[in-house]
């Protein structure tokens, strides 16, 4: 049997080629008109699935996008690993600042990926990052290693917040019963550092319009007199932060958790430099809320953001108009007990609250999740902590992440599972941003450490099953 750094090094151009390939389907599942291009990414999904081992795969139709399942079942006495991932991807735009198309990879070299790193939309989230599984999973199979049976659940609308994905577990949960579910949609703290994402923050997305007079007017002759929606949603945005940065939304923080000092100590430890942060983002100061700092802001607090407004004439040129409607996308890194329809409601109720007479507001809510900490004194995290260890020679560090993937809390609810999160991205890799890559080096670590997971949760599993 051949270890896996022999194997994925002898495979290691078809592993990249076969990837180049998925990344060249444009799967945005936000655009309907690219709903071709989603079955087709589905179908290619579940082919790979069946070349690497699955005794059965198929493509499950949902309200919306559909589910690609596969498993491959070697005995229903042993433990049973349930990987989630996606095949949709964000939008590319603004396409104008890619340095190469964003569906024709490219591999270049970088500072931090000096071995090459894949240029394209989903080459880190989260193409792939699934793909290491399903190549992990062929490692296993061909080489008779596989310890433990393997269920993979590759969704088509993560990125436009699965909404059908309750519908489809609610309709399978025979299908999907595992004893822990494995997800790589995270990053890591470096390449010589590993890290497990051991919290996630929730997620409440809004948008709100604001409707002046009933159509577009002249602004020399109305200006001044007839309220413009843009100048208002501007005040209003702005009013829903304080001068320390602090929302001010009444009973936005009722539910945030608060650290003591020892546990911020603890979070602490990760490595992080300052200096070298705003010098990858271009920036002279970082900015958040006061009393906390850079790492906490982006993980274990809650923000809001807005993430795109728009209203009256962006063409060429000139158009001197005051404008009948403005509008905005705002979202809200939501962190412990938080609860996203709570928080959506609250910020509905104070949005139109705060708005003035000379205007209207609608406000919706688009989609949103709850927040996750997955406990580090379980068997799952310890066989994710000695995979790890092995592979890298070193034991990985328990972060919180500022980012947010809603159904981790929805698969602890409706199928009782324990979710790890094994994530080989890193946060230079620009994901949901112009020039997003995944480094060739994270994406054949990544296969090589996914099949020690496997090893260590099913001993430690047995063995837990054998004491009681």
């Amino acid at each position: 049997m051949k270890d896996t750094k022999t194997y994925v090094e002898e495979n290691k151009q078809r592993f990249i080629d076969e990837l180049i390939d998925l990344l060249k389907i444009p799967s945005i599942s936000a655009n309907s008109k690219y709903k071709n291009d989603m079955l087709k990414t589905a179908e290619a999904v579940k082919k790979s699935l069946l070349e690497a081992g699955c005794d059965m795969a198929e493509i499950n139709e949902t309200p919306g996008h559909p589910v690609v399942y596969g498993e491959k079942i070697i005995d229903p006495n042993l433990p049973t690993v349930l990987v989630y991932g996606h095949y949709d991807v964000q939008p590319p735009d603004p396409v104008n600042l890619w340095d190469s198309p964003p569906f024709e990879p490219v591999i270049k070299e970088t500072k931090t990926h000096p071995d090459g790193a894949i240029f394209a939309r989903g080459a880190c989230d989260d193409k792939g990052q699934m793909y290491m599984h399903v190549k992990a999973l062929e490692y296993m199979t061909k080489n008779d290693s596989l310890p433990c049976n393997v269920k993979f659940m590759i969704e088509g609308e993560e990125e436009v917040g699965s909404e059908n994905l309750g519908w489809f577990i609610e309709n399978n949960r025979d299908k999907l019963k595992n004893d822990v579910i494995l997800i790589s949609d995270t990053g890591m703290i470096a390449k010589d550092t590993p890290s497990i994402t051991t919290g996630l923050r929730g997620l409440s997305y809004m948008e709100v319009e604001v409707t002046g007079p009933n159509r577009d007017l002249h602004s020399g002759l109305y200006g001044g007199a007839v309220a413009n929606p843009i100048n208002i949603l501007c005040k209003m945005i702005s009013s829903l932060q304080d001068e320390d940065n602090r929302i001010t939304i009444p009973g936005f923080y009722d539910k945030v958790k608060e650290y003591n000092e020892d546990e911020r100590a603890k979070m602490a430890e990760a490595p992080f430099d300052l200096k070298e942060y705003k010098e990858k983002l271009n920036i002279e100061e970082v900015h958040g809320e006061e009393g906390f700092s850079t790492l906490e802001r982006a993980s274990i607090r809650p923000t809001l953001d807005v993430n795109g407004i728009w209203g009256g004439y962006t063409g060429e040129g000139a158009k001197t108009v005051l404008p009948s409607k403005a509008y905005a996308k705002i979202s809200m890194r939501l962190v412990s007990d938080q609860d996203w329809k709570e928080i959506s409601a609250l910020f509905k109720d104070y949005f139109e609250k705060i708005a003035p007479k000379s205007v209207k507001v609608n406000v919706s809510t688009h989609h949103g999740g709850q927040a996750y900490v997955t406990p580090i004194d379980t068997l799952e995290y310890q066989a994710a902590n000695d995979a790890y260890t092995e592979a890298f020679g070193k034991a990985p560090i328990p972060q919180h992440s500022g980012g947010s993937i809603p159904i981790v809390a929805l698969f602890e609810q409706e199928l009782k599972s324990k979710t790890i999160l094994m994530g080989f991205g890193l946060d230079t890799d620009a994901i949901h941003s112009p020039n997003e890559h995944f480094g060739i080096w994270n994406y054949l670590k990544g296969i090589e450490t996914i099949p020690l997971f496997y090893k260590h949760f099913t001993k430690l599993k047995l063995a837990e099953k054998s004491d009681q």
